[in-house]
């Protein structure tokens, strides 16, 4: 429910009142006096998805926005309080999306000042590198929710759809530097934990499971990423409570940052490649999901004509918006066809381990895990590592198995790979099943 207050000069009352009854809005009047202004000012209580509709009605009989205040209530009890919620909330005209004075306002109110902003992503990133290397989900988590990333992308998107360059330009350049911020921060962490002893210089950074998830994206974690980005518009955009602290936990750009850290730390290029890409892809997806939702929910820029595709070209502002559109395209798909590379590999290496495993010689061993390291194409590194975990008998050893693994994977792919096999020793019971020794 919204309040609004809406100063009327005298000679545009009639006009502005009529307007108003013929909305069925019950409003109260007030004498205006101050700065020698002859004017009243009217106050009516209206569903929050009927802001837009009224002050385009009274746009359209001369009252400017000159004095127009709307606030958030609780409630309201007027005559006409319920037809006005029937016909808003519930009926033909329902529209969940809200003025576009209030998400202007709301976007402002999400993003924080410069210095808490650049020390929340500092603070989020070592957090996250501290989670990713101690293998903990849940400090993982933490990190996402500290991190203001969203908050900025979806300020700059507001700002691009409403034709505001100087919002834009704020939100866009907080979450590139945000992230360039988190990167170094991370870097810097990780570098002083690795140098101090306070983790194995020689840990095998790929292995850990929080690592390897940022590092080995899919198609589903842009799915993800998108998602998330087109949820965070809806709520910023309708009276829909959605809460951005699940789209933070969603979007994950702060791990992704924290992990490119981590791998430009130990010299290790798949893992930062990898992770960036996801980083990327991720950033991408939030602004252009959130564009999406924005255009769908009919925000246009002021001035914007309806059906005239020419006429709204040959303005300065179509510049802008087909620039975030064509680099956003670049990125997309140069990170698609990244990472389309990458899984084409892993689910190259993935048929190849089992076709290998199937020979008769390894009868009594089981696929337990297959970890590929970020496949680039040679970009970074002209070697891929593939670690492979097998259940073997006890004792039992297997010389030939990791040089007939290079072998068929090299074969398979085109590429070198280096194979490292880990065995897990079982037994199996008598219905077949394997159990750990």
């Amino acid at each position: 429910m919204r309040l609004i207050q809406v100063l009327v000069p005298n000679c545009k009352r009639d006009e502005a009142l009529r307007a108003l009854d013929r909305e069925d809005i019950d409003y109260v009047r007030t004498d205006e006096h101050s700065d020698d202004l002859d004017a009243e000012l009217v106050t009516f209580p209206v569903p929050t998805q009927a802001v837009e509709h009224v002050l385009t009605s009274l746009r359209e009989v001369g009252i400017d926005d000159d004095f127009v205040i709307v606030s958030s209530i609780e409630t309201a009890r007027t005559p006409q309080i319920e037809t006005l919620e029937e016909r808003f909330v519930n009926g033909t005209e329902a529209d969940d999306s809200i003025a576009p004075e209030e998400i202007r306002s709301r976007a402002m109110n999400m993003t924080p000042g410069r210095p808490t902003y650049y020390a929340m992503t500092l603070l989020s990133a070592l957090v996250a590198t501290a989670g990713l290397l101690l293998d903990s989900p849940a400090i993982v988590v933490g990190s996402m929710v500290i991190a203001p990333q969203v908050s900025a992308a979806l300020t700059g998107t507001v700002g691009l759809v409403l034709n505001d360059r100087r919002m834009f330009l704020d939100g866009l350049s907080s979450l590139v530097v945000g992230l360039v911020v988190a990167v170094l921060g991370a870097f810097a962490f990780s570098w002083l934990i690795r140098s101090g002893g306070i983790v194995p210089v020689t840990i095998d950074i790929t292995a850990i499971a929080q690592v390897q998830q940022r590092i080995s994206p899919e198609v589903l974690s842009l799915l993800v990423g998108a998602a998330a980005g087109a949820a965070g518009a809806f709520g910023l955009a309708t009276a829909i409570p959605v809460s951005l602290v699940g789209v933070m936990i969603a979007v994950a750009l702060i791990p992704a940052a924290a992990a490119v850290g981590i791998g430009l730390a130990w010299g290790n290029a798949g893992v930062a490649m990898g992770a960036f890409v996801l980083l990327a892809v991720n950033a991408t997806s939030i602004l252009l999901a959130g564009l999406a939702v924005f255009w769908y929910l009919g925000y246009r820029p002021e001035g914007w004509m309806g059906g005239n595709l020419r006429a709204n070209v040959a303005r300065d502002r179509i510049g802008t918006l087909a620039v975030v559109l064509v680099l956003g395209a670049v990125v997309l798909v140069g990170g698609g066809l990244v990472l389309g590379q990458h899984v084409a590999f892993e689910n190259a290496a993935n048929d190849e381990v089992r076709t290998v495993l199937d020979e008769d010689v390894y009868d009594d061993l089981t696929l337990v895990e297959l970890r590929t390291e970020f496949h680039d194409g040679g970009t970074a590194s002209d070697e891929t590592e593939v670690t492979i975990v097998v259940r073997r008998p006890a004792d039992v050893p297997y010389p030939t198995l990791v040089t007939s693994l290079e072998a068929a994977l090299e074969d398979r792919t085109g590429h070198t790979v280096s194979v490292v096999v880990e065995y897990v020793e079982g037994s199996t019971s008598p219905d077949g099943d394997a159990t750990p020794s």
